[in-house]
């Protein structure tokens, strides 16, 4: 277990005191990451919800990630000419001259890569996705490395397969899980899976590993 001590990125709302499995149901299929309703294990409640469109000034492949109310919570804008399929994120709605609190990138362009996320509050630590999504089977470890210590990995979120309590069957990759760790934001973890849906969808399953 980890303890949250670094707080949240996006939105200390988000941030739960205890281990929490959100479940993420996939609403469309026309395009990756064109709808997604998030539910809260106890109160079935919608916690999230996405949208692809926004406002006119904004890029048509934007993302954007909001609350049950509709509140923008985080603007996901892909670096469009980027070789390392780049994405950034923005609390809000981006804006204007408004700078990126993390971005998402492969660790290579060729072969078997990770997928690697920057948070520039601290360039001390940064997070390293590994496994695969197409499966819906991968985890998020926080990396962290300071002076006084080594290099230390932590795993504070992982995406799984969700099993039907009742009748004990597999769900399809639609409905799965997002299970974070006490004190991991939420909103930050649902932008990572939303990054994940467009670089990797549904295709058949690719492993991203060190």
């Amino acid at each position: 277990m980890t303890s949250g001590r670094r707080g949240y990125i996006v939105n200390e709302r988000f941030c739960y005191a205890e281990e929490i499995h959100l479940t993420i149901h996939k609403t469309c299929h026309f395009f990756p990451g064109d709808g997604f309703d998030v539910y809260h294990p106890e109160t079935r409640e919608i916690v999230f919800r996405v949208e692809l469109y926004g406002p006119d000034s904004h890029s048509r492949h934007d993302l954007f990630l909001m609350d049950s109310s509709g509140v923008c919570l985080l603007t996901l804008h892909p670096k469009i000419l980027s070789l390392r399929h780049r994405w950034e994120g923005y609390v809000g709605e981006k804006s204007d001259g408004q700078q990126p609190i993390f971005s998402v990138h492969r660790s290579s362009i060729i072969g078997r890569s990770s997928i690697l996320v920057d948070v520039f509050a601290d360039p001390r630590e940064e997070y390293q996705i590994e496994g695969s999504y197409p499966d819906r089977s991968c985890a998020v470890y926080r990396i962290s490395s300071s002076v006084e210590k080594e290099e230390s990995k932590e795993r504070v979120a992982e995406i799984k397969r969700k099993v039907d309590p009742s009748s004990r069957v597999l769900l399809g990759k639609d409905v799965f899980l997002l299970c974070l760790e006490p004190g991991f934001d939420a909103a930050f973890a649902m932008g990572l899976v939303l990054i994940l849906d467009q670089l990797y969808g549904d295709d058949p399953p690719m492993e991203f590993t060190v």
